[in-house]
């Protein structure tokens, strides 16, 4: 009797377990056939380049003034879609550009790792593919602090400013004595398996922006929520999150050049983010720029993504600063 009870039980823990399986592999399925789809119907809004044999989307909008490199922070499913308010602003008077790293948005995925160097260089290889001309003003969000310092470093001559929205900046772990988080392994299975298509339809008020109604168009709002089932922690993803660690420790000896004109905008710290000695994300940044000549920190309310609320007087505060810093250097750009 205790035989049969134990072979029913296992009956049904294996048809739990088979079943479980077949609606996973369905889900899968469905959302391969749907991505591949929806990569048909909505095209990507800019161009194409070839990068180490995978293919890197770049958008651009304006043609006059200086030319802005935008890189996203950890994670943006769609930078373009992401930046687009600020882009629309940035090029009234300037030519921006946003160039998806590789997990991102239209671009391919890719099996190099995640490396500051790698990051760095594919940016270069597509901005060079694409034929745009340096020197640029490298505008970063982010985690994308790390890269923009990198880059800013280790090719001065093709770096003419640096913006950065509440930028991750490799001596803030040793600042704040903080460890770097890591991303389980497991995260990279969210958008392949499907969960992220099902996440963005059921609770789509997590995956579009904070903003106030208007600043996303319907369009906007829409692709956003379609390439988030696309690219949500996908395994680029959580390798860029896990080798956040080793790029803060290549470039944890870098700094600002006194002669590179930086303007940070700043989440502004209420106190619960007021550590016990006084330290804040201010101070932290105020300590970062305290040997560029020519510098600006602006603290703004809001979230961790300011350009979402805050894009125009991120724009104009940007012009004002670009305008006035290389005119001052003599580099601005005639383009």
């Amino acid at each position: 009797m205790k035989t049969r009870k134990r072979v029913g039980w296992m009956r049904l823990i294996r048809n739990i377990i088979l079943s479980a399986g077949a609606i996973l592999l369905l889900v899968m399925s469905f959302n391969g056939l749907m991505t591949r789809y929806e990569h048909k119907k909505y095209p990507a809004w800019g161009r194409y380049v070839e990068v180490k044999g995978k293919t890197m989307h770049v958008y651009t909008k304006g043609t006059k003034g200086n030319t802005i490199v935008m890189l996203p922070g950890l994670g943006t499913a769609a930078p373009v879609l992401d930046f687009e308010p600020l882009i629309n602003e940035l090029s009234m008077d300037n030519k921006v550009v946003v160039a998806e790293p590789f997990g991102y948005g239209w671009s391919d995925f890719t099996d190099e790792e995640r490396t500051v160097d790698n990051i760095v260089e594919e940016l270069r290889s597509a901005l060079r593919q694409a034929g745009i001309e340096g020197p640029y003003t490298l505008l970063s969000h982010s985690v994308s602090g790390i890269y923009s310092m990198y880059y800013a470093t280790k090719y001065p001559e093709e770096v003419e400013a640096v913006a950065g929205i509440d930028v991750t900046l490799p001596q803030a772990v040793e600042y704040f004595g903080e460890s770097v988080p890591r991303m389980p392994g497991y995260m990279s299975l969210i958008a392949p398996g499907g969960l992220a298509r099902i996440a963005a339809y059921i609770l789509p008020s997590e995956i579009v922006p904070i903003a106030e109604s208007g600043t996303y168009s319907a369009k906007n709002l829409k692709l956003t929520q379609i390439l988030t089932a696309w690219k949500a922690y996908n395994s680029n993803v959580v390798n860029e999150a896990n080798e956040i660690e080793h790029n803060i420790r290549v470039t944890q000896e870098m700094a600002y050049p006194p002669d590179l004109p930086v303007i940070i905008f700043a989440a502004e710290a209420d106190r619960s983010k007021i550590k016990a000695d006084g330290k804040s994300n201010i101070t932290f940044y105020e300590s970062q720029l305290r040997n560029v000549h020519h510098h600006k920190l602006i603290a703004l309310k809001g979230h961790h993504y300011l350009h979402w609320m805050h894009y125009k007087r991120i724009s104009d505060e940007v012009n004002t600063f670009l305008r006035d810093s290389l005119e001052h250097t003599g580099s601005l750009s005639d383009k």
